[in-house]
């Protein structure tokens, strides 16, 4: 199954589990999780998705009395897409509320 995301605007290709960035011809290899992670936030691009949103459609509930798994996934996600993980410009956390991955520069209003 070839199942293919990307977005016109950014150097970011998902094809199946593997990740190319910026223009590159190696795949940066993804777990599970985190291609339907990226799946998600790619599915909701420019835009703040919950982390009630993700944890329903990445985890499959509604159980938020404890994220860190969240957080967790975030992080290994932010490790392969980000140049400086540490000052995220792709995978932004929106305090309070959720996460946004800017794929055009800009983030448009609104949450999910």
């Amino acid at each position: 199954m070839n199942n293919e995301q990307s977005h016109s605007a950014t150097p970011l290709r998902l094809i199946d589990r593997d990740l190319y960035l910026n223009g590159s011809e190696q795949p940066i290899r993804l777990r599970p999780l985190e291609t339907r992670l990226l799946t998600t936030l790619l599915r909701y691009s420019n835009q703040t998705v919950s982390r009630a949103t993700l944890m329903r459609e990445v985890w499959q509930t509604d159980f938020l009395d404890d994220t860190r798994t969240l957080d967790v996934h975030i992080h290994w996600l932010r490790q392969k897409i980000e140049e400086d993980p540490n000052r995220p410009r792709r995978l932004v956390t929106i305090k309070g509320v959720g996460y946004c991955l800017v794929l055009d520069g800009q983030r448009r209003k609104g949450n999910r």
